[in-house]
Order: C-alpha cells, then structure tokens, then sequence
C-alpha cells in the first residue's frame, strides 16, 4: 500500500468517510479539503500533489530523527527479516531482551526491570498495577 500514486480525490473522500481523526472537530473538517501527508523525508512532510511543508509538529515521534532515517530504516526493515512482532506474554525475543539490558545500565541504581508498553496511557495504567502488586 505504501508508495505508488493514488488518486488524492478518492484519497480525500475515503478519508472522510472511514476515519474519525482524534482532536478534531470533524464537522468542519469534512468542509474542507483535508491535508494528505503522503511522504517524509527528514524535518519535511510532502503532501499527495508534492507541496513540501515543514513538520513543525514532527509526528511527534520522530522530532530527534526526522522522517526515512536512512539508519533507523535499515535497522527496522533487518528487523523485519528475522520476526514482525513477538508478544511478551509468557515467552521473550532478543531484542527486547538487549534493549532491556541497555536501558537497565543506564538508569540509576535500584531501576532493575523493564516494563514495555505502547503508548502512555496504558504505560500509566500498568505502573499503578505494578505499584499495587508490590
């Protein structure tokens, strides 16, 4: 699906049609013509007919590397040669285990596990079950 050309009228009316964009007032937004992101590179975004704006908002989750990091691509797609996805429940997979291992040596002593979540919320709701276990 990635990549390719699409038709940014039909973009536009499936967009309005399937999809309920958080923190927006989606009566106004489908009177207008939506903004399509279809690509990124670097601190840029470029819309469906090419127009470059700078990410000021940088999806929030790229502000440190930027949109198509050569680096983090590579890595993610040789990740994507050994296993997509491996759940942590009731088993383990090397990288969590090495990225547990980094982020255990470089926080301050007593900080000893690793608890992943995907997003703060349930990152919150976690931590207050851990808490009331211990």
């Amino acid at each position: 699906m990635a990549g390719g050309s699409f038709d940014a009228k039909n973009l536009a009316n499936m967009d309005k049609e399937y999809i309920w964009h958080p923190f927006t007032q989606m009566q106004q937004y489908n009177r207008e013509e939506p903004l399509i992101i279809a690509r990124g590179e670097g601190i840029y975004l470029y819309d469906v007919q090419g127009n470059k704006y700078l990410d000021g908002v940088s999806s929030i989750w790229v502000t440190l590397h930027g949109h198509a990091n050569p680096k983090i691509n590579q890595a993610l797609k040789d990740q994507l040669d050994l296993v997509a996805h491996s759940t942590l429940l009731d088993q383990a997979n090397i990288p969590s285990i090495l990225l547990a291992e980094g982020l255990v040596k470089i926080t301050p002593g007593g900080l000893d596990k690793v608890f992943y979540s995907d997003d703060g919320s349930t990152a919150t709701e976690a931590a207050l079950k851990i808490a009331f276990q211990y």
